[in-house]
């Protein structure tokens, strides 16, 4: 049996699992990415750094809850959104009081006192600003594998009354306090309800987690994926940059404008030149060999 065999047999020995391997991850480059499951078009759709590897058609998806952001989110989008697009927010809070701190297009100083936070400000009488429940979860029966998803749930999916089965998750989560069970232990039905015009989810308990289940939970809930995951937004889980981040980013270099190079200039002296005045020109014959003279010519005439 080859050595590659040997070592990876026996699976993950106990005390190696859930260990924090920067090493390895630095090695292996940034080709992977974080994880989240997105309800865009009403399907699950199972996505890793930005790109979708994975769709479900069925109406439910079966999951343990293993971490929750303690406060509901709020997000602004400028212009149309449609859920799920890899369009970055323009304002968002993790508090639903004010805008977080590394917001750059800020709306308000508070949530409370944000034209966004209107009703009508959006379509119809809705708020353009929304409010979202960022969980961490990992897909039942794949637990071992140790995979953990960021899951953002919108406000349809979050309050409420519902029924029984078929509850939104705050009622959800009151329903199993009352029964002394804490979310991460148990499995969870999310289920598509068909009669929403939107994306919308209820749940329901399916069974309790095992104790190999529990077991490895315990440290996921508390792993640096779960807390990115409860902490990120959906842009920053999938790299996707703000548009005014953007502008920055591809914003062209200022011009560098070259001095012209004239050519130099010297003063010039004035020296007084005599000038000399113009001579009249005397025209010189050359003289004519045997030339006859004058008084030849007139001898010649008397003849």
């Amino acid at each position: 049996m080859s050595t590659e065999m040997t070592l990876f047999k026996g699976g993950i020995p106990s005390y190696l699992k859930g260990a924090v391997d920067s090493v390895t991850a630095a090695l292996a480059g940034s080709s992977g990415g974080m994880r989240r499951i997105s309800i865009k078009g009403g399907v699950f759709r199972e996505m890793v750094g930005g790109n979708e590897y994975r769709v479900s058609e069925d109406r439910a998806m079966n999951v343990i809850i293993i971490n929750a952001a303690p406060k509901v989110s709020r997000t602004y989008y400028s212009g149309s959104y449609s859920e799920g697009t890899a369009v970055a927010p323009t304002c968002w809070s993790s508090d639903s009081q004010k805008p977080d701190e590394s917001v750059k297009n800020k709306q308000a100083n508070t949530c409370l006192n944000c034209p966004q936070n209107i009703k009508g400000s959006g379509q119809g009488d809705s708020r353009a600003c929304r409010f979202s429940q960022r969980l961490a979860v990992v897909v039942d029966g794949e637990v071992d594998k140790e995979q953990v998803y960021q899951l953002v749930l919108p406000s349809t999916s979050i309050f409420g009354d519902g029924e029984k089965n078929k509850m939104p998750l705050q009622a959800y989560a009151h329903y199993l306090s009352n029964n002394g069970f804490p979310i991460f232990g148990v499995v969870t039905e999310m289920r598509f309800d068909t009669s929403s015009p939107t994306p919308k989810l209820t749940f329901k308990p399916v069974r309790p987690v095992t104790e190999e289940e529990y077991e490895l939970i315990q440290h996921l809930k508390d792993s640096n994926d779960a807390k990115k995951a409860i902490e990120l937004t959906v842009a920053q889980v999938d790299g996707v940059q703000t548009k005014e981040e953007l502008k920055e980013e591809f914003a062209p270099s200022p011009k560098v404008t070259k001095p012209k190079l004239e050519a130099p200039k010297y003063e010039e002296e004035e020296v007084d030149v005599p000038v000399e005045e113009p001579k009249k020109a005397v025209s010189k014959k050359a003289p004519i060999a045997n030339e006859p003279k004058l008084e030849d010519l007139v001898g010649e005439w008397d003849d």
